[in-house]
């Protein structure tokens, strides 16, 4: 699958996540998630999660990829699609703080990938982001 007129295909993006993952911290949980933004400036940038003992300053990856746009390319960048897997074999999407902080910079009809169950099971989930946080556009400073 293509992303429109992009370079990269969904499953590049997805192959990126992993990789990426391989690199989490998660002593605490084990749970080790890798997420890979495509950016509509064609580039694609990748964060992975960092958990704390207390957890509550856990980042997870999704967020830890956005502020590394972000850093690299500024607050005017957008997100055409993006990718998040996890180590686990489990249903890994976006947690409720990483769609709404995603939803500031993501069109509402970017795709967004996500396992969906464990291997032999189906095995991924491709989801407008409209779909993924309903109402999120709607929320945007106009």
């Amino acid at each position: 699958m293509q992303i429109e007129s992009q370079t990269i295909s969904m499953q590049q993006l997805v192959d990126a996540a992993r990789v990426v993952a391989e690199r989490a911290y998660a002593p605490y949980s084990g749970f080790r998630v890798g997420a890979a933004l495509l950016l509509t400036n064609g580039e694609t940038v990748t964060g992975t999660n960092v958990e704390n003992v207390s957890y509550g300053l856990t980042i997870c990856a999704e967020r830890s990829a956005l502020v590394r746009a972000i850093a690299m390319f500024g607050p005017e960048i957008r997100i055409a699609a993006a990718a998040v897997v996890n180590l686990n074999g489990a249903p890994s999407p976006p947690c409720g703080a990483c769609r709404q902080v995603l939803a500031e910079f993501i069109e509402p009809d970017s795709p967004i990938c996500f396992p969906a169950g464990s291997v032999g099971a189906v095995t991924a989930v491709t989801l407008p982001f409209r779909e993924v946080l309903p109402f999120g556009s709607d929320l945007r400073l106009k």
